[in-house]
């Protein structure tokens, strides 16, 4: 819209859009959907068209920002690039972005490297949601420590865990815009030596909450209840369950990762240690496989429907609506305790199952080996007691009979 701005007439302004200065050539007011107004010097170079910030209003004035304008337009008229003027006089300013778009532009070039789409949308979600409503359209350069207080003080004692991953992202943030020159000073949000000196310590103040986990004496009712569930989230959480996954390791398998008829092997770009992982299946697991095939024949997926993986959401959902508040995540504790409380295969075994990483270097210098024989016999023992709830090991189940 072309009209000849006046201050109440800026002020006033509500409606997202771009308005254009009659008054001067050049000059536009965009406003963004969530209020926010700032000045763009509009121009052609070389057969393009190109914007140019001015400032965020009110910061720059109705009176600035045709002052700026004005200066653009005779930059390019003595056939020079109007940012060069800026540099001149106020680098700060123009040179460096809101962080906001610094933030959306760093999570972009980061999310390549993560394998979970649910990672992705944490990063945007935490930021959008906490950061930006305080800190969104202000310079990256302008942010200091109390800025970043502001945003975590509300949250640090009610959503620590949160807070914490927050704090560690806008850290990664600022420490980019320092390396890239787009900010001077410190990092406002750095934690060692800085902001440990004023918020609590988060383990002093949060507790571990873990996955609430179906304890493992209602598994064979669970399991039986399952196969009575009709659909391809069924068939793919009974199969989780079966192989103590994760629900990624799953809903991203593909039929191709099936070798000598009954070993799954998950490459390790799809490991959450980043390190190839072998799983020995069970005949139940081959079943549920060749009912999911026949269901979608053509889909390279091992559980999908028309083609397409499951959503991160099916199993969930699935158990949400069985009424159960269970996470799909929580099976993996579930047999993790069955293994230590009712078998006689030993942690290392079990730690293999699922794939968890060996913290002590020199300790998984040595154990380089996936026990995969050993794995066999437990993933069997586990497949029989969830389906029949009884296992190989007879006699201590005789031995819980009779003291019972």
């Amino acid at each position: 819209m072309k009209t000849g701005f006046t201050d109440p007439y800026i002020k006033n302004l509500r409606a997202a859009g771009r308005y254009t200065d009659l008054v001067t050539t050049g000059l536009n007011l965009n406003i963004k959907k969530n209020g926010g107004k700032y000045w763009v010097f509009r121009y052609l170079l070389a057969g393009r068209r190109r914007d140019l910030s001015l400032g965020v209003y009110p910061h720059v004035s109705l009176k600035e920002a045709r002052k700026r304008a004005v200066a653009c337009r005779n930059e390019l008229s003595q056939g020079g690039k109007p940012v060069a003027y800026w540099r001149h006089s106020e680098p700060a300013i123009f040179d460096k972005p809101l962080f906001k778009d610094y933030a959306k532009q760093c999570i972009e070039s980061k999310k390549a490297e993560w394998k979970s789409a649910k990672h992705t949308y944490q990063w945007f979600r935490t930021i959008e949601f906490f950061a930006n409503p305080i800190i969104g359209d202000k310079y990256i350069d302008d942010i200091d420590t109390e800025d970043i207080l502001k945003v975590l003080n509300p949250i640090w004692h009610t959503r620590t865990e949160t807070a914490s991953r927050l704090r560690g992202r806008l850290e990664w943030i600022f420490a980019s815009a320092i390396t890239r020159k787009l900010r001077s000073g410190s990092n406002p949000a750095t934690w060692r030596g800085h902001l440990e000196t004023i918020l609590s310590r988060p383990s002093r103040i949060y507790t571990v909450q873990h996955h609430p986990a179906l304890p493992y004496a209602d598994m064979p009712t669970f399991m039986a209840d399952l196969r009575e569930s009709n659909g391809v989230s069924a068939l793919a959480l009974e199969f989780l369950v079966l192989n103590a996954n994760r629900s990624g390791e799953v809903l991203n398998g593909l039929r191709s990762e099936i070798v000598d008829g009954d070993l799954w092997v998950i490459p390790a770009d799809r490991m959450k240690a980043k390190k190839e992982h072998r799983i020995p299946l069970g005949k139940r697991s081959l079943e549920i496989l060749q009912i999911s095939q026949s269901l979608d024949p053509d889909s390279p997926y091992l559980f999908s429907i028309d083609g397409k993986p499951l959503s991160n959401m099916a199993m969930a959902m699935l158990m949400r609506r069985k009424g159960l508040h269970f996470t799909v995540h929580g099976f993996r504790s579930t047999f993790r305790d069955w293994v230590a409380e009712k078998t006689e295969h030993s942690s290392e075994i079990a730690e293999k199952a699922l794939a968890h990483t060996i913290k002590n270097q020199t300790e998984a210098a040595y154990r380089r080996g996936d026990l995969i024989d050993h794995r066999r016999r437990l993933m069997k023992d586990w497949e029989d007691y969830c389906c029949t709830g009884s296992w190989g090991n007879v006699h201590l189940l005789v031995a819980e009979r009779k003291a019972a």
